[in-house]
């Protein structure tokens, strides 16, 4: 049996644009997707802190050091700029190793900086 398990976590994100015109995804500093794990074009769910709601989207790379986190698309409207998100993936674990296993998560702060990688 395979457990679908947290993969990785950017944990309190602020997003710093929003373009409805733009074709969908949620464009990621490319700092961010490597200290994640989080691939281009892997689904990933946005969790708006601010408002509550939550959406699936993928993500796209953003130019490294630029502490982008920009939603695009019809999902634009779920989000303001300087909203507080969560970025999420998961991934399938065998149950036998799922007791064990540990997700990467990436805590943020001012300009989507790492603070601290839990």
């Amino acid at each position: 049996m395979l457990l679908i398990m947290l993969k990785a976590k950017l944990h309190r994100a602020t997003v710093t644009g929003a373009d409805i015109d733009y074709e969908g995804s949620i464009a990621i500093d490319r700092d961010l997707l490597d200290a994640s794990g989080i691939l281009p074009h892997e689904q990933v769910d946005v969790l708006n802190i601010n408002t509550g709601g939550r959406f699936t989207t993928y993500a796209i790379e953003a130019p490294r050091g630029s502490g982008a986190i920009a939603v695009n698309g019809a999902a634009a409207r779920l989000v303001q700029t300087g909203d507080k998100v969560i970025i999420v993936s998961y991934c399938q674990v065998p149950a036998e190793e799922a007791r064990n296993y540990h997700p990467t998560v990436v805590v943020l702060g001012e300009g989507n900086a790492i603070e601290r990688l839990a």
